[in-house]
């Protein structure tokens, strides 16, 4: 039996909604996670997170295990109480950014062993070693296995290499996880853009036996097209009784169309790190507050918003504050993109429940490709 019980409430051609039920509050699924990298979702109070509507947010393994310390974190009470968030906690394994970011990492059966990106001192990362950080040390509510990420374009035999390693290392986060009522653990579907790869993968997962299901390397280099072309076949391999995480992605028409191919779970840096830029992400798509032509436009960004930033600021104030390069300007455009996500994410539980999924999806994709208004 499952960790936490997930209750699909209606269903929409291959998309669902639904409630994961965690003892620190229910997550409505179709779900957005906002990214807190080092005990924070950057530039935002935990009480503006809140107020976006986010029921759950990502902590980042490799970067709290090298600064403060997973290990300080637990003694100051685990990153609940560190961080004040008393809602769920997802943590990734730190495996994509062992990859992404070390110095030097290298890759064996046994383990990970890279450098600190900060000041490169050694580090070694074993599945066993990720669970411990995560479960015991930062005590997040959902657990990710230890997984090896290949970039893409990758050649099959890379692919298959790291998807039948992550599937070792799933067993042996298993074994390090045990039974836990109160901690879930997730496995992690690889196999690059290889359906035939993505059907094993799934398989050894199932057989060892998930709390939930994430579909991981993808928005690694593939684009858009490749990545849809995956999810036509990567989420019905996955167990329909159990969540889908989508790892790592992504702007709002890749949410809208992974949902409409059946993920139920997202995070990604992109609201904060195109907020801290001077983006902001609309319903007709982002719009660059650098622009000049928003100088003495008095209008809001989204007036019907329940958050501030959305509703009580002009534009033309938020292009005074980009090009000041004012503090404050990333704040509020960080703040109202994570809560236009979480807007969309209520949206499409809407046109799930009412069985409009795919009127909602046609719509928003031609707002969304109809003018480049990023420029």
């Amino acid at each position: 039996m499952a960790a936490f019980p997930f209750h699909i409430a209606a269903t929409d051609g291959r998309a669902r909604t639904g409630v994961l039920s965690t003892p620190r509050g229910d997550i409505r699924t179709p779900a957005f996670m906002p990214v807190g990298t080092a005990g924070t979702v950057k530039a935002l109070t935990v009480e503006q997170v809140v107020a976006t509507g986010a029921d759950i947010l990502l902590g980042n393994t490799y970067h709290l295990m090298l600064r403060p310390t997973a290990e300080r974190v637990s003694r100051l009470g685990g990153l609940h109480r560190f961080m004040r968030w008393e809602k769920p906690i997802l943590t990734d394994s730190g495996g994509f950014q062992v990859m992404s970011l070390s110095n030097i990492a290298k890759v064996t059966e046994e383990s990970v062993t890279f450098q600190s990106h900060l000041d490169g001192s050694r580090h070694v990362l074993t599945p066993e070693r990720s669970i411990k950080i995560q479960a015991d040390l930062l005590g997040a509510d959902i657990v990710m296995q230890l997984d090896e990420l290949v970039a893409l374009p990758a050649t099959d035999d890379r692919a298959a290499e790291a998807m039948r390693r992550s599937a070792r290392w799933g067993e042996r986060s298993k074994a390090a996880f045990g039974h836990r009522d109160a901690q879930a653990l997730f496995g992690i579907q690889q196999g690059g853009v290889d359906e035939a790869l993505r059907s094993e993968s799934a398989r050894r997962l199932i057989e060892t036996g998930y709390d939930g299901y994430a579909i991981g390397g993808l928005a690694v280099g593939e684009g858009h097209q490749a990545m849809v072309e995956v999810l036509d076949f990567a989420p019905a391999q996955l167990p329909a009784d159990r969540p889908r995480y989508l790892m790592g992605v992504g702007k709002p028409i890749d949410l809208v169309e992974a949902v409409y191919r059946g993920v139920d779970m997202f995070d990604c840096v992109l609201p904060t790190r195109s907020g801290r830029h001077g983006q902001a992400w609309t319903w007709d798509g982002a719009i660059n507050l650098k622009n000049a032509r928003f100088a003495e436009d008095d209008s809001p960004l989204d007036a019907s918003s329940d958050v501030s930033a959305s509703r009580d600021y002009s534009k033309a104030y938020l292009h005074h504050l980009v090009k000041s390069q004012e503090i404050l300007g990333q704040v509020l455009l960080s703040w109202h993109n994570l809560a236009f996500f979480q807007a969309l994410m209520s949206e499409l539980r809407a046109a799930i429940s009412e069985g409009r999924l795919e009127a909602f999806r046609r719509a928003f994709s031609a707002r969304h490709f109809a003018s480049d208004t990023s420029a």
